[in-house]
């Protein structure tokens, strides 16, 4: 594909590694990420609610057995995982599981075909088609997976101190090793503080990372596939593109999971602490 476009492997896989940027420094967005991330969320919030409206209570159609199916399952993951009782968990993880997995199915697509589209238009309005760039795949942003993990770590944060700063206060300095001696309580609260603050602030980390870096490989290798001889492309992009799409539902799946979980301690600290 690299020679089709006149372009060496070099600059082949560097245009495809480049987002569509506007700005500079810390203030330049990616145009292209938030561009198909809040298109795909538009997608899934119309569908489901077109859906919901538009349900019926006897013999539903396919695709309304399909999201009922989607909705009902993860309703029972979420409720073997969290103990308590919080409406806006249900509907968080429908939200995360199926905007995630259609950002992560952008990677399905042909790896030239929309960048080739944006090229053309690009072309068409007078500009160099080698500058027109166009990544169609949010989640292998990390600023897309670090800005997500970091709204868990936000709601994680208000749980955690929904019920009164003071219960929050004593489980960052009485976990994981509590004393009832107040010399000792006194002693290890610095290591307890220290450990605390670690994991906080890994949780959102990890998050963003394996997200991101599952999907920025599986494009990668989608990258390097494309740069094969035409004869050669096939088998190999077939068999990857079977197994990457097992990665990108089990990495949606992973993302709605933790998330829970993480949401879930935040609710526990306060039954451990309420004494």
């Amino acid at each position: 594909m690299s020679d089709s476009q006149g372009l060496t492997i070099d600059q082949y896989i560097h245009h495809h590694l480049t987002y569509w940027t506007v700005g500079e420094g810390f203030w330049s967005l990616n145009v292209d990420t938030l561009l198909f991330s809040f298109g795909l969320g538009t997608l899934f919030l119309t569908t489901f609610i077109l859906t919901a409206r538009r349900a019926t209570s006897g013999v539903p159609g396919k695709w309304q057995a399909f999201v009922e199916l989607v909705v009902e399952g993860i309703h029972g993951q979420v409720k073997s995982v969290f103990n308590y009782d919080n409406p806006m968990m249900g509907p968080l993880a429908v939200t995360i599981f199926v905007w995630v997995w259609l950002m992560n199915f952008m990677d399905m697509l042909p790896v030239d075909a929309l960048p080739l589209v944006a090229q053309h238009i690009g072309a068409a309005m007078g500009m160099d088609p080698e500058q027109v760039y166009l990544k169609v795949v949010p989640t292998n942003d990390l600023n897309m997976t670090f800005g997500m993990s970091l709204t868990v770590f936000l709601m994680t944060m208000y749980y955690s101190v929904a019920k009164g700063p003071f219960r929050y206060g004593k489980f960052l300095l009485t976990h994981p090793f509590p004393s009832h001696n107040i010399f000792a309580k006194i002693a290890l609260a610095p290591f307890n503080l220290l450990m605390n603050l670690v994991e906080t602030f890994a949780k959102p980390l990890s998050l963003s990372l394996r997200l991101f870096g599952n999907m920025f490989a599986g494009e990668i290798l989608y990258v390097l596939i494309a740069v094969l001889p035409w004869w050669i492309q096939w088998p190999f992009s077939f068999g990857w593109t079977v197994f990457h799409l097992i990665v990108i539902t089990v990495q949606s799946f992973v993302f709605m999971m933790l998330t829970i979980v993480y949401l879930n301690m935040a609710h526990e600290i306060h039954d451990v602490h309420a004494h």
